[in-house]
């Protein structure tokens, strides 16, 4: 049978050892691929999200295709992390530090990735944040109780608030019981739009830890690095944490798979947001096809 070859690397991100942290499939990719093809392999993979990368020109340049097992997304925090660290060490084997840019087709993204002795970390660059708007009081309990949440667990006087570097969040500060929360409504999706976000997360801000879902509720997210640019950004925009120094964002815990993403928002000449993280290779791949399903798909 006549087939063509799928070359991916697995790697967690955001962690500390192996088997820990947010699973990512990296796709090296030869040929183009379509949308629907890349959403039939992730859902193949069932990790949260799957990246797609293919060279430039430019051989530090790669322009890259992030799918959840829904949809594909602009711009995504940890796949970028992961990338970084995998493209690392598939091209540039005899460098401590290579400056990378991940071209999505919504943004380019400037990502470092260094190696010391055989770990990897790497470092991308969100841009500035941006705040949206805050939520009207009015409509604090609706979202708390879709959220399984009551009005003592809000962290008050901190307000709701939609912060974006690439995804806008709704930022929901609360200060006890983020052990029970978890997305309650069948529309929750719908109420995010109406007040400008595409997810929530759920920020723990004497912790500093978060929990993230996908729209239905039904997966919780690992370690979800575009949404600990936005809600480091809150954390100073509101006085709660120091600018220019690194924040420790931590989620994961409630699905066993801790993790640790570390957020400086910068200022002075050069303002923006930093998330960075370890990357654990775990394990390496070739998918078989046959060519008639690729043209099929095409």
């Amino acid at each position: 049978m006549d087939t063509f070859s799928l070359h991916f690397e697995h790697v967690d991100v955001f962690a500390r050892h192996p088997l820990s942290g947010n699973g990512l499939s990296v796709f090296f990719l030869e040929q183009e691929l379509s949308a629907s093809l890349m959403l039939r392999l992730t859902q193949e993979m069932r990790q949260f999200e799957s990246i797609f990368l293919s060279p430039t020109a430019e051989p530090t340049r790669f322009c890259a295709r992030i799918f959840t097992m829904e949809e594909e997304l602009g711009f995504a925090g940890h796949p970028i992390i992961g990338a970084a660290a995998a493209l690392h060490a598939r091209h540039f084997q005899n460098a401590s530090e290579v400056h990378l840019h991940l071209m999505t087709p919504e943004k380019g993204i400037p990502v470092v990735s260094r190696r010391v002795d055989s770990v990897y970390s790497a470092e991308m660059d969100q841009g500035e944040a941006s705040y949206l708007g805050t939520v009207d009081p009015g409509r604090y309990d609706e979202i708390l109780a879709a959220l399984n949440l009551s009005h003592p667990d809000l962290a008050e006087p901190l307000p709701l608030e939609v912060v974006s570097t690439g995804l806008p969040y709704l930022i929901v500060p609360i200060k006890t019981n983020l052990d029970r929360a978890a997305i309650q409504i069948p529309n929750f999706e719908s109420l995010l739009a109406d007040i400008g976000a595409k997810f929530v997360y759920v920020l723990d801000v004497n912790e500093f830890e978060g929990r993230t879902w996908d729209n239905d509720g039904r997966v919780e997210d690992i370690a979800t690095g575009s949404a600990a640019g936005p809600a480091a950004a809150y954390l100073v925009h509101h006085g709660l944490a120091a600018e220019d120094s690194a924040i420790r964002i931590n989620q994961g815990r409630f699905v066993d798979r801790p993790s640790e993403m570390l957020v400086t928002v910068r200022t002075g000449a050069k303002p923006g947001i930093s998330v960075s993280g370890q990357v654990c290779f775990v394990g390496k791949g070739v998918l078989e096809l046959p060519t008639l399903f690729y043209q099929r798909m095409s």
